[in-house]
């Protein structure tokens, strides 16, 4: 059984540093995709960044580039999204998910809200 664990929310000031940390069991011997979407109140769900395990490539949303950096520790099976200047609009709550797949198809379709897997969500608040 997959499981998505996710830590390292929290309040913040804009211009402030946060970094989310995705424990994940079950995944570690297979091809997979994983990242964080994020959803703010009254918002549709955006896919914020992911990474591909059988090569690295990443994906991040253009509204995040530049800021968030997205990385995997296999030994210790997580995946951390450091994000740094962060602004009010990145308000959200984020959840780690994951889907089966190979380098950039499996990206692709990680963008096109394909998870086979998701985590419970963290806070994440950035005041102004």
């Amino acid at each position: 059984e997959v499981q998505l664990v996710e830590s390292g929310g929290g309040l913040v000031q804009a211009g402030g540093s946060l970094r989310l940390s995705c424990g994940h069991s079950g995944l570690s011997f297979d091809d997979y995709v994983i990242g964080w979407f994020r959803q703010a109140p009254g918002k549709e769900p955006e896919g914020v960044s992911c990474i591909a395990s059988s090569d690295g490539q990443t994906y991040y949303a253009d509204s995040v580039k530049g800021r968030f950096t997205i990385s995997s520790d296999n030994a210790k099976n997580t995946a951390y999204l450091q994000m740094n200047s962060l602004k009010p609009e990145d308000t959200a709550v984020y959840y780690c998910a994951a889907r089966w797949g190979i380098g950039m198809i499996g990206i692709e379709g990680w963008i096109r809200d394909e998870y086979d897997y998701r985590g419970q969500g963290t806070q994440v608040t950035v005041s102004s």
